[in-house]
């Protein structure tokens, strides 16, 4: 069951428009523009920018809430495939799926493959029975209020809504609840200097991978404390 949360609970964070939060994590991901196996501090600073001006959705030169709901307005629009101003569980399937195959690194393991296969049909029965909680007005699709509802839900108890506030607490260094360009790129920057570990001006795919394992074992810890 948690696992059906989660999946729902992603589809509504990104909805909702309110993973732009996570969005500043640029360096290393996708910015290897020439292909040669690493990424350069230019290759770095250029994705940063092409990121802030895709997510500054009325362009005023600041990330904040204004800027999240027209990018959750926006993805729904999209993934409301029929136009009707709700989401059925297919189109909310659909959407993720495009999402994954816009991000091969991530969506095209054979690992996140296999999980995914040995979820089966156990996994889609519980996910409707999350998505039918949430329909409180039973109409068969989820509105951009019901979804909202189920993104606060989740925020409320959940490691992800927790996560991305911590976020925004680590960017936002001047507390005004946005995050400006000059906060969005020294996120960038700091994140690049973390992951360049012999500070040569470049993310190989091997400092990448070791942040990865990192990561991982960081995560490990967690779950055992």
């Amino acid at each position: 069951m948690k696992k059906t949360i989660l999946a729902l609970s992603a589809a509504a964070l990104a909805l909702t428009g309110t993973t732009a939060i996570a969005q500043y994590r640029g360096a290393g991901h996708n910015a290897d523009t020439d292909g040669d196996g690493t990424v350069t501090l230019a290759e770095m600073q250029s994705q940063s920018a092409e990121r802030f001006a895709r997510m500054d959705a009325n362009g005023d030169g600041v990330l904040d809430a204004q800027d999240r709901a027209a990018r959750g307005e926006a993805m729904f629009a999209r993934a409301d495939t029929n136009g009707d101003g709700e989401l059925t569980i297919a189109e909310m399937q659909a959407a993720r799926e495009a999402r994954e195959a816009e991000r091969p690194e991530r969506g095209d393991r054979p690992e996140r493959a296999e999980r995914r296969g040995k979820r089966g049909s156990d996994r889609s029965e519980r996910m409707a029975e999350r998505f039918a909680a949430a329909d409180t007005d039973n109409s068969g699709g989820l509105s951009q209020s019901e979804l909202k509802a189920m993104h606060e839900a989740r925020g409320e108890r959940g490691q992800r809504g927790k996560r991305g506030m911590r976020m925004l607490e680590r960017v936002d260094t001047n507390g005004d609840k946005a995050i400006s360009r000059a906060e969005f790129d020294a996120a960038a920057m700091a994140r690049f200097t973390r992951l360049d570990s012999n500070a040569d001006g470049a993310i190989s795919a091997a400092e990448r991978d070791a942040a990865k394992a990192e990561r991982k074992e960081r995560r490990e810890q967690r779950r055992g404390q």
